[in-house]
């Protein structure tokens, strides 16, 4: 219980970096007790808001939902608590999950715990998005392990800028019942830990079949890995490009460098469409969001306008009262993608590429065990540099994480230890591995991260 106690101290000195949207204090203090009744070890944990919460509400940091609370919990909520999991908080992220930066939300920015050098005291260094919440908690000792949701990379972009860990499963490994879609065919709840193994741990904990959920997969049971002699790594010239900064490509080649002397062997590869993944991703994101959104209409559930002079005045006025800028931007491009005279230029189009680059990838690994790249394209941004552009600029450093969702498969953000850092802030690399060698992945990452 003590350890509960410190984790609710802790997360009340750092109310100010915006970390939660719902504090959920007693809750954690009453799942504490339950746990220590059943025999287990209560730990804190912390889960992103946009995962169904009966106890608590849910509001995806969005005025549409500001009041909502569920009449159900999400499966892997659900699961990790009954392991003695204790919700200290739902944490804040960008609206709707649709951001990079969790700047974005109705209840104010997410501030990162690490700070610029020679900066001013209301700027702060971005802490990455839409996770950006749950990122920071575990960053700043809040929770052991904290729950986030991935479509393009939105649990590894924030674990790099935070210098923690963070793993997007296999598409399905953990299940989405209860997660609220932005794309149903990327969606994946993901985990943010201080180490590879608490990142395993927490997966093998709630990962499995979903009786709710007809995308979940079960994952086979795998050895651990002890040795990354004979390792086959592959290292994709693409990914070596103007957007990768020269801090974040010696970091990169400081690890392929540790993976060699380990005895890996390293391939050089071409994933030659994978310039085109930012492309793709935004109109199939886009399109998704369009119809994920038509639920909001402010009948059943939601804010609702003053406005009631007809139907048609209700409905346009609530969503254009309590949905942002990116998010209403969105909604309208993925209406016009989908237009009947538009959806084979722009959404037919879209998956086709899709496909392209998961068959590439895919097919990478009949010859390779993991892929190796950047997390993100170097340090992370001050407020200052992002704030006139936040609503309009897409992420360049989606480029290295969306090809991962795209294909459905395992990848891991590694923080490095910094002995190539000459900037001192937060640098990553990501280990990619074919669908299903979860495991795999989390073994590398353990196995790397002491020697770079």
């Amino acid at each position: 219980m003590q350890k509960i106690e410190n984790a609710i101290e802790r997360a009340i000195k750092f109310r100010a970096n915006g970390i939660f949207v719902s504090e959920t204090f007693d809750l954690a203090r009453k799942q504490a007790t339950k746990a220590i009744e059943n025999g287990l070890k209560p730990f804190p944990i912390v889960v992103k808001d946009c995962f169904l919460t009966k106890d608590a509400p849910t509001t995806c940091a969005s005025q549409m939902l500001a009041n909502y609370i569920p009449p159900t919990t999400s499966t892997v909520v659900d699961r990790i608590v009954r392991k003695g999991g204790c919700i200290i908080g739902k944490t804040n992220m960008d609206e709707f999950c649709m951001g990079t930066s969790s700047q974005l939300g109705h209840f104010g920015p997410v501030k990162s715990n690490i700070r610029s050098e020679g900066g001013i005291e209301e700027d702060w260094m971005i802490p990455g998005g839409s996770s950006g919440g749950s990122a920071v908690a575990v960053q700043t000792g809040i929770a052991d392990v904290a729950l986030g949701s991935d479509t393009g990379g939105s649990t590894r972009n924030p674990a790099a800028f935070n210098g923690i860990f963070g793993l997007k499963p296999t598409y399905g490994v953990l299940s989405r019942q209860g997660l609220i879609p932005l794309v149903n065919s990327l969606d994946a709840p993901s985990i943010f830990a201080r180490s590879a193994e608490e990142c395993w741990d927490f997966l093998d904990k709630t990962r499995g079949l979903d009786d709710n959920d007809s995308t979940s997969i079960d994952l086979p049971e795998s050895e651990n890995l002890d040795s990354l002699k004979n390792l086959r790594v592959g290292v994709p010239i693409e990914y070596h490009n103007e957007k990768l900064s020269e801090n974040a490509w010696k970091i990169w080649n400081h690890a392929i460098n540790v993976l060699k002397n380990e005895g890996a062997e390293i391939f050089e590869i071409s994933l030659p469409h994978t310039k085109y993944s930012l492309s793709c991703y935004s109109v199939i994101a886009a399109a998704d969001v369009a119809s994920n959104m038509a639920r909001y209409d402010s009948v059943a559930y939601g804010h609702r306008s003053s406005n009631n002079s007809s139907t048609h005045e209700m409905y346009a006025e609530s969503r254009s009262e309590s949905l942002n800028t990116v998010v209403r931007r969105r909604i309208l491009a993925g209406n016009y993608f989908l237009m009947k005279k538009y959806r084979s230029k722009y959404y037919e189009k879209a998956l086709k590429i899709r496909r392209l680059i998961n068959d590439e990838i895919i097919n990478s690994f009949n010859n390779l065990d993991v892929i190796i790249t950047p997390t993100a394209s170097g340090k992370p941004p001050k407020y200052s540099e992002l704030r006139d552009t936040l609503y309009s600029k897409e992420d360049d450093d989606d480029y290295f994480t969306q090809a991962a969702n795209l294909a459905g498969i395992p990848s891991i953000s590694v923080p490095s230890t910094q002995n190539e850092n000459r900037e001192n802030y937060p640098i990553a690399v990501q280990i990619m591995g074919n669908r299903l060698n979860d495991r795999l992945v989390c073994d590398v990452a353990r196995m790397i991260h002491t020697k770079f």
